[in-house]
C-alpha cells in the first residue's frame, strides 16, 4: 500500500508539474515576463500547500513549519515588490475571436476555391495623453465658465434688490443723502469663476463738496497704508450740524463704524425681506453671523450672496473708493481703500491692448483656489496682484501660452509666500499677506509647492 501511495503521489506530481509548465509557458506569451513571474510564484506557493496537504506528515515536517512560513512571507514580499507592467496590446491574431468555418446552405458541398483571406483589422490605438494646456482648458470649460443664463439671472436679482433697498433707505432715512445703489463686482467685469454667487452692492454716501478732506492712513495715528481718514473741514463757516453726516463724526472725523452698524441693524430687523423675496420670486435673508452686511439670496436656479458696502467716492475718477469695513485696532476709525475697481480696469486695458488672456488666467486661478480647501485663504485680491505683475512683465498672452502663464503664477505665489510678502500693485507699502498667520502661510506654501510639482492635481 505504501508503494502504491508513493506511485500515485509521483503521478500526481508529474501531472501538476506539467500543468504548471503549461500555464507558465502560455502566461509568458500573454502576460509578458513580469506577469509570468508573478503567476509562477503564486502557482509555486499553491503547489507547496497541496503537497503539504496530501503528503504524509512526519517529524521533519513539524520541525520545518517555521521555515515554510518564512519562505511564504518571502514569496509574498516578492509578489508585492514585483513591478506592475502596463498591459500590452495583444497581437491582432490573439485579439480577434476565432470563427470556425461551416458549410453554407446555399452552396453545394465539396472543395471550393478560396480567395485571399483578409487580414484582421489592426487594433485601435490607445488614446493619447492630454497635455497640461489641454487639461487646463478642459478645467476652464467644466469648472470656471458660468452659463450666460445664470449670469443674467444673478444680475437681474441684484438689480431688483438694489431698487428695493434704495426705496427703503429713502423712506427710512430721508435726511441722509445716499447715492444711487449700483451692483458691481467680478460678475460684471467678467472675472467671476465657477458660479454667479457673489455681487457687491455699493451704497455711496453723498458728501458735500468742500466740507470733507481725505487724509492718507500713514498721516494718522494708526499709520496704516491701507486706509484713509475722512476729516470734516470748514467748521468755522459751516458749523457742526450743518451737514446731515455730522451725526457720525467722532473727533472731527467721519466714523465708518457708526453708519455701518446702523445699516446692519436696519437690514436685519427693519426691512421686510419676506415680502420683497416673494415679489422677486426668491428667498432673501440677512446674514447675522458676518460682521459686514450680507444678504443671502436663494433662487430655484442659483444661490447668491449680496455684500452691501457703505462707500465714500470722490467726484474725480482718480479719487480713491473707500469702504466702511470692520477693521480692528486703531484702523477701526478709518475707511479701507478699495483697490478692486483699479485692478479690474487695469486688467481690462492690458487685455484690450493685445487681445490677451490675463483675465482668463485670473479666473482659472480663482477657480482652482475655489475648488481646493487648502487654498481657500488666497482670495481674488491676492491673485490679482500676481496676474497684474505677470501681465505687465510678459509679452505673449495668447491662448497657447495660458498653461505656461499659469505655472508662472504658481511660482510667483510660492516665492511671495516664502518671503511672507505680497506688495499691492498700486501701493507697494501694503503687504497683502500681512493678515495671514505663520501657520496659514506654511499651509498655503506647502499646497502650492505640491501643486507646482504636479499641476494636474490642481485641476
Amino acid at each position: 500500500m505504501a508503494e502504491f501511495s508513493q506511485k500515485r503521489g509521483k503521478q500526481r506530481d508529474e501531472v501538476l508539474g506539467g500543468t504548471v509548465d503549461f500555464l507558465l509557458a502560455n502566461a509568458r506569451l500573454v502576460l509578458g515576463v513580469g506577469g509570468a513571474a508573478v503567476l509562477g510564484i503564486a502557482t509555486l506557493a499553491v503547489k507547496r500547500l497541496i503537497d503539504r496537504a496530501t503528503s504524509p506528515r512526519d517529524e521533519d515536517d513539524a520541525k520545518g513549519d517555521s521555515t515554510c512560513l518564512e519562505e511564504s512571507w518571502k514569496e509574498l514580499s516578492l509578489l508585492k515588490a514585483t513591478p506592475r507592467q502596463q498591459p500590452r496590446t495583444p497581437p491582432a491574431a490573439l485579439s480577434q475571436p476565432l470563427s470556425l468555418p461551416g458549410p453554407s446552405p446555399a452552396s453545394p458541398e465539396g472543395p471550393t476555391d478560396t480567395g485571399p483571406q483578409m487580414s484582421p483589422p489592426p487594433s485601435s490605438p490607445s488614446p493619447l495623453c492630454l497635455t497640461f494646456q489641454e487639461k487646463l482648458l478642459a478645467f476652464e470649460q467644466d469648472h470656471v465658465t458660468i452659463p450666460a443664463a445664470q449670469v443674467a439671472l444673478a444680475k437681474q436679482l441684484a438689480a431688483d434688490i438694489a431698487l428695493q433697498l434704495q426705496a427703503y433707505l429713502r423712506n427710512k432715512f430721508p435726511e441722509l443723502p445716499f447715492g444711487a445703489l449700483v451692483p458691481s463686482g467680478p460678475l460684471y467685469d467678467g472675472l467671476q469663476a465657477g458660479a454667479a454667487d457673489h455681487v457687491r452692492l455699493l451704497v455711496p454716501l453723498a458728501l458735500e463738496g468742500g466740507l470733507w478732506d481725505l487724509v492718507p492712513g500713514l498721516d494718522t495715528v494708526a499709520r496704516d497704508p491701507r486706509c484713509w481718514a475722512v476729516r470734516r473741514t470748514q467748521l468755522e463757516f459751516r458749523p457742526r450740524g450743518s451737514s446731515p453726516w455730522d451725526r457720525f463724526l467722532v473727533g472731527g472725523y467721519l466714523s465708518p463704524r457708526v453708519p455701518l452698524e446702523l445699516l446692519r441693524k436696519a437690514l436685519a430687523s427693519s426691512v421686510n425681506w419676506p415680502a420683497i423675496g416673494g415679489l422677486l420670486g426668491c428667498l432673501i435673508r440677512p446674514s447675522v453671523a458676518s460682521e459686514e452686511p450680507l444678504l443671502e439670496v436663494q433662487h430655484e436656479c442659483l444661490e447668491l450672496t449680496v455684500v452691501v458696502l457703505l462707500a465714500v467716492t470722490g467726484a474725480a475718477a482718480e479719487d480713491p473708493v473707500l469702504l466702511a469695513w470692520p477693521l480692528e485696532g486703531l484702523a477701526g476709525s478709518l475707511w479701507l481703500q478699495d483697490w478692486y475697481p483699479a485692478e479690474a480696469a487695469r486688467l481690462r486695458a492690458l487685455d484690450a491692448r493685445d487681445a490677451g488672456a490675463r483675465r482668463r488666467l485670473l479666473r482659472l486661478l480663482c477657480g482652482v483656489c475655489r475648488s481646493h480647501p487648502a487654498l481657500a485663504r488666497l482670495d481674488r485680491c491676492h491673485l490679482s496682484q500676481v496676474v497684474l505683475r505677470l501681465g505687465e512683465a510678459e509679452a505673449d498672452w495668447a491662448e497657447a501660452a495660458l498653461g505656461q502663464r499659469f505655472l508662472q503664477a504658481l511660482e510667483a505665489l510660492v516665492h511671495s509666500l516664502e518671503r511672507a510678502s505680497l506688495p499691492c500693485h498700486f501701493n507697494p507699502g501694503v503687504n497683502l499677506f500681512g493678515g495671514l498667520r505663520a501657520e496659514e502661510i506654511d499651509a498655503l506654501g506647502f499646497a502650492l509647492y505640491r501643486g507646482l510639482r504636479a499641476p494636474e492635481r490642481l485641476l
